[in-house]
């Protein structure tokens, strides 16, 4: 149902900065679903990056605060990730996650995904 098209990855420079971007098909899909973006390293767990609510409320991991930024742009329907001050250690797959508790207590959870973007950060 909705479909979602991470793009922005690529090689870096410890210290430097990158946006990612996460299109959603449909309108108005942030102000029906949870927003965020995960991280994956080689050999780790897909980790949670950083959230952002219907109504606008962010969140992020301890490992990014005051260096990531989360962000939607509603009428275009693309959430943002501006990442600065990049390390090493956020070398991963970056993807876009958007969640949605069922309509009903016996429904399933929606839970769509990106395919995925790649942030290398050379040391």
């Amino acid at each position: 149902q909705v479909q979602l098209v991470e793009s922005g990855g690529g090689l870096v420079q410890a210290g430097g900065s990158l946006t990612l971007a996460c299109a959603a098909s449909g309108t108005n899909i942030f102000a029906h679903y949870a927003m965020a973006w995960y991280r994956q390293a080689p050999g780790k767990q897909r980790e949670l990056v950083a959230t952002v609510s219907s109504d606008g409320t962010t969140d992020y991991a301890l490992s990014v605060k005051g260096r990531f930024t989360i962000s939607t742009d509603n009428a275009k329907s693309i959430m943002y990730l501006q990442m600065n001050g990049l390390k090493a250690e956020d070398t991963a797959v970056y993807y876009c996650n958007a969640k949605r508790a069922p309509a009903t207590v016996e429904g399933g959870w929606l839970n769509y995904w990106g395919q995925g973007t790649q942030v290398t950060v050379s040391s």
